[in-house]
């Protein structure tokens, strides 16, 4: 069968499978809607908290990153990653320990201010449309090349699905649905990576495979039998080299911005709303441990595979296209031509792609050939002449990772609206139908908006995931981490820092991406600092204002020095009324 059949039959059986569960598990009262009544088991949690986690930009952008860029790439995988070991360690059990609904919730009950509580839902709303914007573009791509569609139409479809899901079965819909959406891109990400890795080296396994010696098989493969003995990663650095790129596995960016983006991307991951809200809904306080390490073992199983994806991907390309006649061009060239995330102009009239160095709208360069760096894992099965099926598979999973993230951060924002806005402030008093309502019509609103981003994006996949980890890092990160473990933060502190925070990173993003970006470079960034990593700056000053100022002002009344002492120790937990300052 074609790879278009291969594709519906796949993505339309997960499709329907996703909207059986949310019917199955459709939520009835609010407690279902933000929390899932606190009743799901930690081995299912952690599964769905592994499909929030990875999203479009984990599975479609990620191992295209570290396939660009080599080992600069890196820092993607390793600040997610820690990030997540520092959200399980710093925040999980004592988020649960709390026991609400939100994370406006607890920063508006800890500061004792609604003021705090807005501000917390806005910078929520902020992160959270951030970060959908690139899950939709990611469901426009997928669905651009493998459903024969254009990429706006693919996000309208992707709106719909996600409409209905998260606005029926809210938390406890999401959950379940995020099951099945983990097992169908775990298993799209692994068969095509074990396949390479056979074909290469004779290694099963993808993480040792990438670091073996190329096999008569892989050289056959290449189409050069002089790389047989040879090992992968030092094929690939002659292969970059040779056109002109620096070697794979060498560093290019300057080490402070690898630092500065590697603890933005951490400490943005443990301030992400959609994720913190995941240890709310396990039945213990022990629950919310064990959930974290089940999610970080299925975190895991991605992340460890995909800079294997990267050298495979990159190293196949490569050898597929490079001085090949474009009239003979493989097939996964032309048809990833028809998404026009891949192109060839012919600058010198010979009728030969030519890949190197340089910008492909350049004419003064001489590289021939444009890439969308968010296509490498998508066309990986292809480029490396898969059976058809692994390629429809890999179409499935990339929408199960984009919209398993989307509906989770829809659902922050629809909490939000409803029970942080609407309920907690403007209405005190509303019911809980009427609450259900806000929060549904919150969802359907948020996924307008966030199909509107996907079809108008800011940047490509990761670029803008790593966006919105940089505000939650300036805005979230300090208020959480000093309300559970300071005593002494008070709320103009805590205020005054969010605001600081989150408004110098946006800032400094949006100078450097659109306000003038002839001088988004490393010559012209702040002290060589990227807009990726600023959100570490915006940290900082956001810990330096709330310490500041929390010195200066009253201290928290006692009952709030009790909240907190009791989130960490054994004990009632005292909840304190927002004052509605």
């Amino acid at each position: 069968m074609s790879i278009l059949t291969w594709t519906w039959i796949l993505t339309g059986g997960s499709f329907a499978l996703y909207i059986y569960i949310a019917y199955w598990a459709r939520a009835k009262t609010t407690g279902d809607f933000y929390i899932a009544e606190k009743q799901i088991p930690p081995y299912f949690n952690g599964m769905a908290t592994g499909a929030d986690w990875m999203s479009a930009a984990s599975f479609i952008s990620m191992a295209g990153l570290i396939s660009f860029l080599g080992r600069d790439g890196s820092y993607y995988l390793m600040g997610w990653t820690g990030g997540y070991v520092l959200l399980a360690m710093l925040f999980g059990p004592y988020l649960r320990k709390y026991g609400k609904f939100t994370i406006p919730q607890f920063v508006g009950d800890r500061y004792y201010s609604n003021t705090a509580r807005v501000i917390a839902l806005l910078c929520a709303i902020f992160v959270s449309f951030t970060y959908v914007a690139g899950q939709m573009r990611g469901v426009g791509v997928v669905f651009s090349r493998f459903m024969d569609v254009g990429i706006n139409t693919g996000v309208i479809i992707g709106m719909a699905l996600v409409f209905f899901y998260a606005t029926l079965g809210g938390m406890k819909g999401i959950t379940y649905t995020q099951v099945a959406q983990y097992t169908v891109l775990i298993s799209a990400y692994l068969i095509p990576a074990i396949f390479i890795s056979m074909q290469f080296t004779g290694n099963p396994i993808p993480q040792l495979g990438y670091g073996s010696a190329i096999t008569a098989e892989g050289a056959a493969l290449l189409n050069d039998p002089g790389t047989q003995g040879k090992y992968l990663l030092d094929v690939l650095n002659s292969l970059n080299t040779d056109l002109g790129f620096a070697a794979y596995t060498s560093g290019q960016r300057p080490m402070i911005d690898v630092f500065f983006i590697t603890m933005s991307l951490m400490i943005g991951t443990a301030g992400l709303p959609h994720i913190l809200i995941r240890f709310f809904t396990v039945p213990k306080i022990r629950d919310a441990r064990a959930s974290a390490g089940w999610a970080l073992f299925f975190i895991a199983l991605l992340y460890t595979t995909a800079p294997a994806i990267a050298v495979f991907a990159r190293t196949n390309f490569i050898k597929s296209i490079d001085n090949v006649e474009y009239a003979q061009a493989p097939s996964w060239f032309k048809n990833w031509e028809k998404t026009k995330l891949v192109a060839w102009k012919d600058k010198n009239d010979d009728g030969i792609m030519q890949l190197r160095k340089g910008k492909w709208d350049d004419p003064k360069s001489a590289n021939e050939v444009k890439i969308d760096q968010d296509i490498m894992v998508l066309a990986n099965p292809e480029i490396a002449k898969l059976p058809n099926w692994t390629v429809g598979l890999i179409g499935a999973g990339g929408l199960a990772a984009a919209l398993s993230t989307a509906a989770g951060l829809l659902l922050v924002i629809s909490a939000a609206v409803s029970h942080d806005l609407m309920k907690g402030i403007v209405k005190p008093d509303m019911s809980e139908k009427e609450e259900l309502w806000w929060a549904r019509g919150g969802a359907g609103v948020a996924v307008v908006i966030a199909g509107l981003f996907g079809i108008y994006p800011p940047g490509f996949v990761a670029q803008v995931v790593a966006f919105a980890f940089g505000l939650a890092a300036a805005s979230f990160f300090p208020a959480i981490l000093m309300g559970i473990f300071s005593k002494k933060v008070n709320k103009e502190g805590a205020i005054s820092g969010m605001i600081v925070g989150i408004v110098f990173t946006a800032a400094y993003i949006w100078w450097y991406k659109w306000g003038d970006p002839a001088s988004n470079n490393a010559d012209g960034w702040w002290m060589g600092i990227s807009p990726e990593g600023i959100g570490t700056v915006g940290a900082m000053l956001n810990f330096a204002v709330t310490y500041v100022v929390s010195k200066f002002t009253p201290a928290p009344p006692e009952h709030i020095q009790d909240l907190v002492g009791h989130l960490r120790y054994p004990g009632k937990i005292v909840v304190a009324a927002p004052t509605g300052h």
